[in-house]
Parts: C-alpha cells; structure tokens; sequence
C-alpha cells in the first residue's frame, strides 16, 4: 500500500535528520568530502542497474535509498561551505523540469515523443550551451557515452531517415574493418572496429534497443553458463584447463538449456 503525501514528506525530513546527527557525531560520516564520495556514488549507481536488470524490486528499493542518501550528503556538505542545500538542488530540478517541458507548463504543443526529445535539445542550446553534446559526461563508458551521443544529435535532426540506412552502415562498417584485418594493420583494425561497434550502437538505436542491458543481459547468461560448466566439471572431478573443448561443450550445450 502505498505511504500517502505526508508519510513521504515525513519519511524525507526523517532522512535529513539522522543526515544532520551523522555528520555532527559520526567519524566517518563528518570525514567524508564530495571528492570521497564520488566513487562510492557510482558504484551505487551500477549496484542499482544490477537490481533494476534482475527486476528485484526488493533490492531496487535498497539501492535506490543509497543513492538518496548521497544526495542528501552532498546537499549537506554544500549547506556546510554555503553553496547550496536539499531545497535549492529540489528547488533547480523543479525549475529545470518547468522550463524544459513548455508542452505541460506553456503553450507550446506536442505530437510525440519525438518532438518533446527535438524541444528539450533546443531549449538546452537556447540556455546557453554551445553544443548539444555538452550534455555527454567525459566519464562515461565508452558503450553508454557512443548512445547518449547518438541520441543527443538526434534530437536536433542529425540522424538517418530509415532503419534499412543504418543496417546498410552498419554492412559497410564491417566489410571496412574487415579489409583492415585481411591487412594485418593494428591500428586501422581499432579504427575501424571502434566505427563497426558506433553502426551497431546505433542500430540497436533504431530497434528500441539499449545496447548497455542487452549487452549486461548477455554477461549475466555467458556468467550462468560458464558456473554451469565449472559445476559440472567438479562434479566430475575435472579441471577445466584439464578437458578438450569438445568435452566442455558437452556442458555447455546442457547449460543453454537452463531457463
């Protein structure tokens, strides 16, 4: 059942204050800098992909207060040295929400989910950024950032009319590294292996396809299989560097099996 109005106002102001009680009586937590808890961000925030891709809404739960919880440290740290607090970071997205969603809040209208994509792109060159890819974190992984990248240039028309354009790109972008692998040249295969996976990161766009879950969906099978193998073969007293391929596949066949 879900908490009404109040209880989730309550629960929030409940946060802020054991926040306030840690920083003032924890060690650890009153040690803690924006830089220290950087990382520790991050992989809260990869520990939630891991959940939200099990869909163990349970853990989804879990994770999502961490990440809350860093929230709410870094707006405590920004109240500390007078830059900011929780109501200004609320109080920003709020803003930023209004502005960036004219078909809601002004007059501006709206047939897809397209052009809400194209008027958030121009609103945010409108604000005063000189590129749409200025949006793209440097720090991303080079899977997600090629996405945001293609998806970004979309949004203010850069993009292929059809999905046969980009399967065509895509043929093309193989045959080329190809060439450079029938050559023996190092560098021109990165090259062009780095443009074959930019087709295929971009295709998948074109499918409705996140090529970060379905890559994560086809580790966490390649994961499963592979135990599968290493299970069996214990159970039959083997090392795996001791069998022939031949009789690992005899397993492997049995793993794809697995639900």
């Amino acid at each position: 059942m879900a908490n009404t109005r109040e209880e989730q106002l309550a629960a929030i102001d409940r946060l802020l204050t054991i926040m306030n009680e840690l920083r003032e009586g924890c060690p650890w937590d009153r040690k803690q800098t924006m830089e220290s808890l950087r990382h520790l961000t991050i992989e809260e925030v990869y520990e939630l992909g891991d959940a939200i891709l099990d869909k163990d809404t349970e853990e989804i739960k879990k994770e999502l207060g961490d990440i809350l919880l860093h929230i709410v440290f870094y707006s405590k740290i920004g109240s500390e040295t007078g830059d900011f607090d929780i109501a200004d970071v609320a109080n920003a997205i709020c803003d930023k929400l209004i502005v960036r969603h004219p078909h809601i809040y002004g007059d501006v209208k709206v047939e897809n989910e397209e052009d809400v994509k194209r008027n958030w792109e121009q609103i945010k060159l409108n604000e005063g950024k000189k590129s749409v890819l200025q949006g793209v974190p440097r720090s991303l992984p080079a899977l997600v950032k090629a996405s945001r990248i293609q998806e970004k240039v979309a949004g203010v028309g850069f993009d292929w009319e059809r999905p046969g354009q980009v399967w065509e790109k895509l043929q093309e972008e193989l045959q080329e590294f190809k060439e450079e692998v029938d050559a023996d040249d190092q560098d021109k295969m990165e090259a062009e292996f780095g443009d074959l996976l930019f087709s295929v990161i971009n295709y998948a766009r074109f499918l409705n396809i996140d090529p970060e879950s379905a890559l994560e969906r086809t580790n966490k099978k390649f994961i499963k299989r592979f135990q599968f193998l290493e299970q069996k073969a214990a159970e039959n007293s083997k090392a795996l560097s001791d069998m022939s391929l031949e009789e690992m596949d005899v397993f492997w066949e049995e793993a794809k099996k697995l639900p």
